[in-house]
């Protein structure tokens, strides 16, 4: 397994982490598993007196699984140090001796899976599920925009903040760089969510090369987007062996009928069988806040005038002019246009993240 990191290319083998990123294991609590995968499982914790999630990856039985997991793992880390954003879960650092863990950020909210069952069979607010689909295209924006395909977007790999605000997207176990991977096995996440491209293979003999690009992760979206408006678990009444089947051979998707229309042209156009025809994240981000500003139009602003002269002046610039303008952004995120502003309420959040 090579990996790219500058222009250098290296194995799993001679993996090695930034000093800033190492964890010193002696400065490392572990308290009461909160998840467990096929691969790892997650713990709460402490380092350094910080409260984080400790996953602690599995080492494997053969000298196959053993260099798999580790390559995965390296992958993993690498990803997580160089990619930085509000709605990608923060990243603390990771060792790989004694064992091999990776530290985040604990998330008190939970995952987005489990946030979705407790309401059931309410669903969210409209403009909640819209708020929680831009959060998650703006991290996939952010992935994409460096080079990864996530491959494995689902809502079991997103986490809410405590107070039930926020988004953030997790587990880069299956994410890949598309520089790398023009040609990529069919190794993959949970098939109810996945693009038909990523697991049509399973007809192929195992480990059958096939292509397939970023594109992958705006159909998962649609799905989880899906999700989000209807509260339902997408192909209700199959198991995901149907699911699939129906997706990538009877071009079978969940119903986007009975939804506003710029929400149903969304879902429609990042499910499509072509991946060429599929959006990219920036595409939706806009149709989102389109969508958005048509239920929910900015309030007129009178500016505000000085009358210590004769001849009265307008403010230097009113909020509506800076709103429509494209915000610089310095931390290191991808640059963002602004939405328009909107007043307080259930979406202000947004205007104020970048």
């Amino acid at each position: 397994m090579m990996m790219e990191s500058g222009s250098r290319f290296f194995s799993a083998d001679e993996f090695r982490l930034d000093a800033k990123w190492l964890i010193d294991p002696n400065h490392l609590f572990v308290g009461p598993k909160i998840g467990e995968g096929a691969y790892a499982k997650v713990y709460e914790g402490k380092y350094k007196n910080q409260t984080v999630a400790i996953k602690m990856v599995h080492k494997g039985e053969t000298p196959e699984d053993i260099a798999k997991i580790e390559a995965r793992f390296a992958r993993e880390v690498a990803m997580l140090s160089r990619v930085q954003h509000k709605n990608l879960v923060k990243f603390v650092g990771a060792c790989k001796e004694p064992v091999m863990v990776i530290v985040t950020e604990l998330l008190s909210g939970g995952t987005l899976r489990k946030y979705l069952v407790s309401m059931r069979p309410r669903c969210l607010d409209t403009k909640v599920a819209v708020g929680f689909a831009l959060d998650i295209a703006r991290a996939m924006e952010c992935l994409h925009s460096h080079g990864i395909i996530h491959r494995d977007l689902k809502p079991e790999n997103l986490l809410l903040t405590a107070d039930h605000k926020t988004v953030k997207l997790a587990d880069f176990g299956l994410a890949r760089e598309e520089s790398l991977t023009e040609m990529m096995t069919a190794e993959t996440g949970t098939y109810r969510w996945m693009a038909p491209e990523l697991y049509s293979t399973v007809t192929l003999r195992r480990g059958e090369k096939k292509h397939y690009n970023h594109k992958v992760d705006a159909y998962s979206f649609a799905i989880v987007l899906w999700e989000l408006l209807h509260n339902k678990l997408p192909f209700e009444g199959m198991s995901n062996l149907q699911a699939a089947y129906a997706a990538a051979f009877k071009n079978v998707r969940p119903s986007a009928d009975n939804l506003p229309e710029e929400l149903s042209f969304i879902l429609t156009s990042c499910w499509k069988e072509d991946p060429e025809a599929r959006p990219n994240f920036s595409q939706i981000i806009q149709m989102l806040l389109n969508h958005l500003y048509t239920v929910s139009p900015p309030v007129p602003v009178i500016p505000s005038r000085f009358f210590t002269s004769e001849n009265s002046a307008l403010a230097p610039e009113s909020p509506g002019t800076s709103s429509l303008m494209a915000i610089r952004d310095d931390s290191g995120e991808t640059p963002k246009a602004e939405s328009v502003r909107k007043p307080n309420g259930c979406f202000f959040c947004f205007d104020q993240c970048y």
